[in-house]
Formats: structure tokens, C-alpha cells, sequence
């Protein structure tokens, strides 16, 4: 049976989509960004450093699925919030702008580890200060990388996207079906 290297409720709920069955478990990996990483090498890296580490908490026995996804502005990583005023500059930053969602996923299993890199670019409207503040205090972007969940509240602050919607979420469905594929798992 396939592990899912996560604990996030968007990722298992897209994951079932592949109608494959699977369980979670938690990793506990280094998530800081290392001094010079490029934001495309730290997403692979925590992907891949996920699924790895899933794998030898799995026994060695399942593949594992490891996925990170980093919401970056002006080639710098945004993160979750540490607080209201993390999050305005982080709004303030995509306000009115095109960023970019990095999404990568990585298939461990007895045969090695391979991964997928997605990108895809997110426009958004310019925000008032009244739209940040509601959507602050509505606590959906505590948790989210970036401040925002696209699948939720802000989605209506996104005026387009270029590329994968699944991957913004938090798991690219056309990749990950395709490492699953190449290992014969669906």
C-alpha cells in the first residue's frame, strides 16, 4: 500500500482523486531554506527529503509519497505566517502581481527515489487593506504557505493561474499519477 508522507488533510483528499488506496504518517523534516538555495531546489529537496524519510519510518516495506509546496514572490520563498502583520507584507507582496506556486513530489520505494518538479504562475488582483484584514481574521491563511489557499476563501482573489491548479493545492495530480505509473502502482 502507498504512504503518504503527510498529515494534510488538501493532499490526502487530492490524493484519493487517483482512487488508490494509501495511508499517512507524519515526517518531521528540516524545513528551513539553506543560505543560497534556489526556491525550485529547496521545494525538491523537502519533497524528496519527506519521502525518504517516510521510508524508513514505513519499514523499508511501502513507497512513499513526499510532497512540498513553496508559494514564491520575486524568487524568494513566502512561508506561513507568523503573524497579522507577517501576513500583510506577505499580501502586500502579491497584491496585484503574478507569483509563482513551486510543487514538488517524489516516489520513494525499493527501487530508488524520483521526483517531479511543477511551477505554475498565480495572478492576483490588487487588495485592499479591508480584503486583507477579512480575510485575516477569517484564520484561513494561518496554516498556508504564502498566506492564501487558493482552494479556499482567497480563491477569489486569484484573476488566473498558468499550469496546474492540483499542484497549487498541494499535489500536482498529473505528475504524481505518472510516478505512480512508472512504478506500476496505478
Amino acid at each position: 500500500m502507498l504512504v503518504l508522507a503527510s498529515q494534510s488533510p488538501r493532499r490526502a483528499e487530492l490524493l484519493r482523486q487517483l482512487q488508490i488506496p494509501f495511508s499517512q504518517l507524519s515526517t518531521n523534516v528540516n524545513e528551513a531554506v539553506r543560505d543560497g538555495e534556489m526556491p525550485q531546489d529547496y521545494v525538491v529537496r523537502v519533497a524528496r527529503d519527506k519521502a525518504e524519510m517516510g521510508w524508513r519510518q514505513a519499514g523499508h516495506i511501502d513507497p512513499v509519497l513526499g510532497a512540498d509546496t513553496a508559494v514564491v514572490s520575486r524568487n524568494h520563498i513566502l512561508g506561513k505566517p507568523q503573524d497579522q502583520a507577517d501576513f500583510e507584507r506577505m499580501m502586500g507582496l502579491l497584491s496585484g502581481t503574478t507569483h509563482q506556486v513551486m510543487t514538488a513530489v517524489a516516489l520513494r520505494n525499493e527501487r530508488g527515489l524520483k521526483h517531479r518538479l511543477v511551477i505554475t504562475e498565480v495572478s492576483m488582483k490588487v487588495l485592499s487593506k479591508a480584503e486583507m484584514d477579512w480575510y485575516w481574521q477569517s484564520g484561513e491563511p494561518t496554516d498556508k504557505a504564502g498566506g492564501y489557499g487558493i482552494q479556499g476563501l482567497a480563491g477569489r482573489f486569484v484573476t488566473r493561474i498558468v499550469g496546474s491548479y492540483s499542484a497549487v493545492v498541494g499535489l500536482p495530480l498529473y505528475e504524481t499519477a505518472e510516478l505512480l505509473r512508472e512504478h506500476n502502482l496505478l
